[in-house]
């Protein structure tokens, strides 16, 4: 910052920011004017022009782009503004999955972020090692919510899920949150292709982290892998394949659809009493029925890793 003013090429939220001054000046608005046309503090405004604190909301975003009459400028700059909030390895893929016809996932140990419910998304999030603080903990529900919007149109992308086991026992936030996110999951099955991994099938390539394979428009794929405070994107062909027969090996030896939907609604009732004994009970006759299931159905993956 030179002289007071922002350099709008130091972050999406400068650019915002100076963006936002802008067409404000352009209207002869004082800060305190065109504060009390969205309803907000001076001060908040203030922020938002000089990118400090929170970054704005999305509800923000839309007031103040009608008001300085920025013509959906403010709204257009806003995802890239909240994407900084991720680490940076993250914000590729977000941009690439925002535009993808096809997403592939195996899920390792919490469910995937489009199927997410808030409450779940907020105790997930909240637990990450590169959060600084409550504001950026909210800016990242609100994304992660404003990204499932794309499921909702009409050129929605096909969405083909493995989720471990793991993503059904492990209880994240509270025994109501539970309850209510495996819900979401047994409804999402009557519109995505969901298949659970069992614990039964044993090691695989992918053991310790998530894999996504994406496919574009234009028919490129690209292959996203995750662990608890890294990715990677992949984008060369021959590493793409590798991890495209990594998901089909996943695949083979999860449960069909129709079972997997038995499973997490099982999951559902569990969670609904939440009396462990009961739940210790129905793992148990799960066991024996995937048990004989995968008996009949195939063997289990090569140790071989993906690359290898």
């Amino acid at each position: 910052m030179a002289n007071g003013q922002l350099d709008p090429t130091v972050s999406m939220a400068a650019l915002f920011g100076s963006r936002l001054k802008w067409y404000r000046e352009q209207r002869g608005w004082t800060q305190a004017q065109l504060a009390s046309k969205v309803y907000v503090s001076q001060s908040r405004v203030a922020q938002v022009e000089r990118a400090t604190g929170a970054r704005p909301t999305a509800e923000l975003a839309r007031a103040l782009d009608e008001a300085v009459g920025a013509n959906g400028l403010l709204i257009d700059l806003w995802p890239h503004v909240y994407r900084e909030s991720f680490p940076d390895w993250t914000r590729r893929f977000m941009e690439l999955a925002a535009k993808a016809v096809v997403i592939r996932e195996y899920a390792a140990h919490t469910v995937p972020g489009l199927l997410q419910t808030e409450a779940y998304a907020r105790a997930v999030l909240g637990v990450g090692r590169t959060l600084t603080g409550p504001q950026q903990l909210e800016e990242r529900v609100a994304l992660r919510m404003g990204r499932q919007e794309r499921l909702k149109k009409p050129d929605a992308p096909t969405l083909c899920l493995v989720l471990d086991e793991s993503v059904l026992a492990r209880p994240v936030g509270s025994g109501r949150t539970m309850r209510q996110q495996v819900l979401r999951l047994r409804q999402a099955c009557n519109q995505h292709t969901v298949q659970v991994l069992p614990f039964e099938s044993g090691e695989h390539p992918m053991m310790g982290g998530s894999l996504t394979l994406l496919t574009m428009p234009d028919g490129l794929e690209v292959a996203y892998t995750e662990g608890a405070d890294h990715g990677q994107l992949f984008e060369e062909p021959e590493d793409v394949a590798s991890f495209t027969r990594t998901y089909d090996q996943l695949r083979a030896v999860s449960l069909p659809p129709a079972m997997s939907a038995r499973m997490i609604a099982d999951a559902v009732e569990g969670y609904t009493d939440g009396r462990s004994h009961r739940r210790a009970l129905a793992r148990e006759q799960l066991q024996q029925s995937r048990g004989r299931q995968l008996r009949r159905g195939g063997g289990r993956v090569s140790r071989r890793r993906a690359g290898a």
